[in-house]
């Protein structure tokens, strides 16, 4: 049966306005990245295949675990995020809503952000809802049907995405995990009669003990 372990890239460049700004780790995110390699080593875990997003910050973080000595690392633009940037603008021009200034804000705000696009009420943005969630179920799909344990590293709302499809979540419960999920966190699935059964959620044992909780991040 096959394995899937989704990964969410370390912490990017949380300052930036535009997805370009954004997309490359902080030296943190590197850290982070750089823990879970080493416990994923140090556990024992093996993979058979390994997958990464397009994105800088994937293929860095990427990089920084040294997924490649897992095995040779299929990239696919299907496993990207969806265009944040592209929504709050779409928002903010059409509906009103300022962009966030804070943590707290983001908190309000992301919600608020995803009903829209899901409900179609947003225009002219890079990707629709529909789009997006197709390909990650069809990139989902492809993976489970491998054999053996697969690493995908990605973004967190496609990770919340997927759990959001296993879960049946509401487009409220899918915007609060997209909230929850950490930085350089492990998440599981096995497949288990064709259909994907949530085993782990937001892990980070690579950041518990007291002296790195300073490295435990959403954003």
């Amino acid at each position: 049966m096959a394995q899937l372990t989704f990964v969410r890239h370390g912490q990017a460049n949380t300052g930036a306005r535009d997805e370009a700004s954004y997309d490359r780790l902080s030296d943190l995110g590197h850290q982070q990245a750089r823990w879970l390699g080493e416990y994923l080593h140090q556990t024992g875990d093996h993979y058979q295949r390994v997958y990464c997003g397009t994105l800088q910050r994937h293929i860095e973080t990427a990089e920084s675990m040294g997924a490649a000595t897992f095995g040779e690392i299929t990239v696919d633009p299907r496993l990207n995020e969806f265009p944040y940037f592209s929504l709050e603008q779409a928002m903010q021009a059409q509906h009103g809503l300022a962009p966030p200034t804070s943590r707290e804000e983001f908190a309000a705000h992301l919600p608020q952000v995803l009903a829209a696009w899901a409900s179609d009420s947003l225009e002219n943005v890079d990707e629709s809802f529909g789009d997006f969630a197709a390909r990650v179920s069809d990139v989902t799909a492809d993976i489970a049907a491998g054999k053996g344990r697969a690493l995908v590293i990605t973004s967190g709302g496609l990770i919340s995405t997927v759990m959001r499809e296993t879960l049946r979540l509401e487009i409220d419960g899918w915007a609060q995990l997209c909230l929850a999920i950490m930085n350089s966190s492990v998440h599981r699935w096995q497949m288990l009669l064709e259909r994907p059964m949530l085993t782990q959620f937001n892990a980070v044992p690579h950041l518990e003990t007291p002296e790195r909780h300073y490295a435990q991040t959403h954003i």
